[in-house]
């Protein structure tokens, strides 16, 4: 790393937790508030609607490029979104749960279209910053900051609200929000103008141009499947436990608070991985590790796992997990058009999203027919072939450098 330009790394990761620990809050705590205020179970899963627009956040991403034409122009993008977030997150702490849940649900809405401009302008931001030999590093930030973001806002966060109390956890929350923006302020080394031939005005016509560039629709095939010998894993992790026997605060620690720090810490070491080996021995790494997990659960869901074949295999899911979103994000980064980064990488990033949700849900209706056994056998099956498409997929790339017609 050159240490002249080591400050760019603590900025991305403040920015990436910032907009991190507050999702996971509203997404994970506040469902386990509302039933403790006899909330409807209905009402409940409604709340995971407030997620959509981090699932459509693609569709204004092009508004988002064709404005933040320079650095000062995306950083002013994030710290706007970033303050307007914080504002909504103090609104929200004003209201009660009991007498203002719509109004709530409203602005958690708001909060999270805010939080998802922001992480738009963040990416096109890190993309511009960040050579393509930093991309791993940098990556590893943002992954790192996620997971760590998920650990506080699951976690901690739910621990602080019995001390606290909604309207004092949620002020403190939104302090913290405009406080983690000051590293991007200060932060002022790269700021530049874009060269004037590197500018370009975007537009929902860039979204459809982006599957026709080349090498681009095998691409979309690899990161529709990269993950999904792992995502069927994670989502009956839980259940896998309570069937088990494991015990509710049990299994809040091994998942949440044990398996978000090993994915944190795994997405540290990733980058430097990534960095030595090249994108390509990595993806096809953690490939292999994604079957190897999958075979893992495979065999110890044959009869009843030990509690210890249990610890073990949430370390090496986490931990795999956490490699190879940096993997991911490093690919992605590279197979943006200049003009276009904001609108590429969330592109790539929301098809994860989508094929993970598929994966998730599928996982489900497999178990109730098949089991837990079935379920890992799939994924298994899954993990298979997303290595031999990453294989094929750069089989002819012989050096780390993007693909052709890209950035």
């Amino acid at each position: 790393m050159n240490d002249k330009n080591w400050q760019k790394y603590p900025v991305l990761f403040s920015l990436y937790i910032a907009q991190s620990i507050p999702m996971s809050f509203f997404s994970t705590v506040v469902p386990v508030i509302m039933r403790q205020e006899n909330y409807s179970l209905e009402s409940i899963g409604l709340l995971q609607l407030v997620k959509l627009p981090w699932i459509f956040k693609f569709l204004w991403a092009p508004l988002v490029d064709n404005r933040a034409v320079s650095i000062p122009a995306m950083k002013k993008w994030v710290i706007m979104s970033e303050l307007f977030y914080a504002v909504v997150i103090l609104g929200i702490g004003l209201l009660s749960l009991q007498t203002d849940f719509r109004l709530i649900v409203v602005l958690m809405v708001a909060a999270f279209i805010a939080s998802a401009t922001q992480d738009i302008a963040t990416d096109k931001y890190a993309i511009r910053i960040l050579r393509p030999s930093e991309r791993s590093l940098g990556n590893s930030m943002q992954s790192a900051g996620s997971f760590v973001g998920t650990l506080f806002g699951t976690g901690v966060l739910l621990i602080a609200y019995h001390y606290f109390g909604w309207h004092l956890l949620l002020s403190l929350l939104a302090i913290f929000v405009i406080f983690a923006i000051a590293p991007l302020v200060i932060y002022r080394k790269e700021d530049r103008t874009i060269r004037e031939e590197d500018m370009k005005r975007t537009s929902m016509a860039d979204l459809f141009r982006f599957f026709r560039l080349p090498g681009i629709p095998v691409r979309i095939v690899m990161l529709v499947f990269y993950y999904s010998g792992l995502i069927g894993i994670l989502a009956m992790l839980k259940p896998f436990m309570v069937d088990l026997g494991f015990s509710v605060r049990e299994i809040g620690f091994i998942s949440g608070i044990l398996g978000s720090t090993v994915a944190a810490l795994s997405a540290i070491g990733s980058g430097h991985i990534v960095r030595i080996a090249g994108r390509r021995r990595s993806l096809i790494l953690y490939s292999v590790l994604i079957l190897l997990v999958a075979l893992y659960f495979f065999s110890i869901s044959a009869g009843t796992p030990a509690r210890w074949e249990i610890y073990l295999g949430i370390i090496v899911v986490w931990g795999t997990y956490g490699l190879s979103t940096v993997a991911i994000y490093t690919v992605s980064m590279d197979a943006v058009r200049k003009g276009c980064e904001g609108t590429d990488f969330t592109l790539q990033i929301v098809i994860t999203h989508l094929s993970g949700m598929i994966v998730a849900i599928g996982s489900g209706k497999v178990g109730d027919v098949l089991g837990y056994r079935g379920i890992f056998g799939l994924e298994a099956a899954l993990a298979a072939v997303s290595l031999l498409i990453v294989i094929f997929t750069y089989s002819n790339i012989r050096k780390d450098e993007p693909i052709e017609g890209v950035n």
